[in-house]
């Protein structure tokens, strides 16, 4: 657990990778992993990328606060 905590470790089995041990220095790192493997999240990033290319966005220092 520690050395996962530095790296990625590979998980065998029979010799041949299985699976991976990933760690997280923080609570706030492991929700940022969930976060970005979330397919939810992902749709939304992804729906709004297409927007802005279409040129659909808005431009940040057009929004006044």
């Amino acid at each position: 657990m520690r050395l996962a905590m530095k790296e990625k470790v590979i998980i065998t089995r029979h010799g041949k990778p299985a699976g991976i041990l990933i760690g997280f220095a923080s609570e706030e790192d492991w929700f940022d992993y969930r976060l970005e493997h979330a397919p939810r999240f992902l749709a939304r990033v992804e729906l709004a990328r297409q927007s802005i290319c279409s040129g659909r966005g808005i431009k940040l220092e057009d929004i006044k606060i």
